[in-house]
C-alpha cells in the first residue's frame, strides 16, 4: 500500500484511541495491509484494551519480528504473557527487555512517536512479578531490592508497596505501557495529508466593462495618432531647417 495511505489510517486509528473508541481504532488498523513495528504496537495496545490477550500476544510477536531490538516491545509482551499465565515466556521477555536497554537507566521513545519513558526498574519489577507468580518470594524480593537502587520516576513508592506485598506473599500485578499511549505518526507526515492551495484565492483587482474597454481603445488610438503627427511635424521641421542651412 502507499505510504500516505498507511499514515492516514494510522492517524485515524490514533484519533479513535484518543476518544477511547477501541473498536473503531481496530477497524482502521485492520485496513492497513503493510504494517511496521509501530503500527503493530498500536494493534497490540488496542487488543489489550479490549481484553483480547491472545490477539495482543500475536500482535506483539509481529512487533518484535519487525524490530528485534525494541525493548518496549519485550517489556509490553512480558506483561501480557503474565496476563495469559505464560510465566516462562514472560520471564524470558524481561531478560530480553533488560538486555536491549543496553545498561541505560531509561529509554525515551518520544522521538519514535510514543510518549513514554521506560525505566530499567520497571523491567526488574515485572521480573519480580513473574517470580511472585511462581511463588519464588525470595527471588522476587531480591530483584525488587535491586530495582530500588535504580533511578527513575515513581520508583520509590511502587517498589516499597511491592516489597510489602511480597512479605505478605501477595502476587504482583505487571506493569504495562499506560492505556492510550501508543506510537503516533509524525506530525509533519500527518500535516501533508491536508489539502494545500498552491495557487491561492483569486482576487479581483480591476473590472473592465465593454464601454471602458472601448473607451480605453479610443484613448490609445488618439494618443498614437497625436504621437505620429508630432513626430512627422518634428521631422518636417528639422528637414526644413536643414534645407535653409544648406542654401
Amino acid at each position: 500500500m502507499l505510504y500516505i495511505e498507511l499514515i492516514k489510517l494510522w492517524d485515524e486509528a490514533v484519533r479513535a484511541i484518543d476518544s477511547r473508541d477501541w473498536q473503531s481504532a481496530l477497524t482502521k488498523l485492520n485496513q492497513i495491509t503493510e504494517h511496521n513495528c509501530r503500527t503493530m504496537f498500536v494493534v497490540a495496545s488496542t487488543h489489550i484494551a479490549l481484553g483480547q490477550v491472545d490477539l495482543a500476544i500475536e500482535a506483539l510477536d509481529q512487533v518484535i519480528a519487525k524490530d528485534s531490538c525494541l525493548a518496549v516491545g519485550f517489556f509490553q509482551r512480558s506483561a501480557v504473557h503474565m496476563m495469559a499465565n505464560r510465566l516462562e515466556e514472560a520471564l524470558a521477555d524481561c531478560i530480553w527487555a533488560q538486555k536491549f536497554m543496553r545498561e541505560n537507566p531509561v529509554i525515551d521513545y518520544k522521538q519514535l512517536g510514543l510518549r513514554y519513558k521506560m525505566y530499567s526498574w520497571q523491567v526488574l519489577y515485572n521480573a519480580a512479578a513473574v517470580h511472585s507468580r511462581l511463588q519464588q518470594w525470595d527471588k522476587a524480593r531480591e530483584i525488587l531490592t535491586a530495582a530500588s537502587q535504580e533511578r527513575g520516576a515513581g520508583r520509590s513508592n511502587l517498589i516499597g508497596i511491592a516489597l510489602e506485598a511480597i512479605s505478605r506473599r501477595e502476587v504482583l500485578e505487571p506493569l504495562l505501557v499506560p492505556e492510550g499511549e501508543v506510537f503516533r505518526p509524525r506530525k509533519q507526515e500527518v500535516d501533508q495529508l491536508k489539502p494545500r492551495d498552491f495557487l491561492g484565492e483569486a482576487k479581483v483587482t480591476c473590472i473592465f466593462t465593454l464601454y471602458s474597454c472601448f473607451k480605453s481603445c479610443l484613448e490609445i488610438n488618439y494618443k498614437m495618432q497625436n504621437s505620429i503627427i508630432v513626430q512627422y511635424m518634428t521631422f518636417k521641421h528639422k528637414r526644413m531647417s536643414l534645407c535653409l542651412f544648406v542654401f
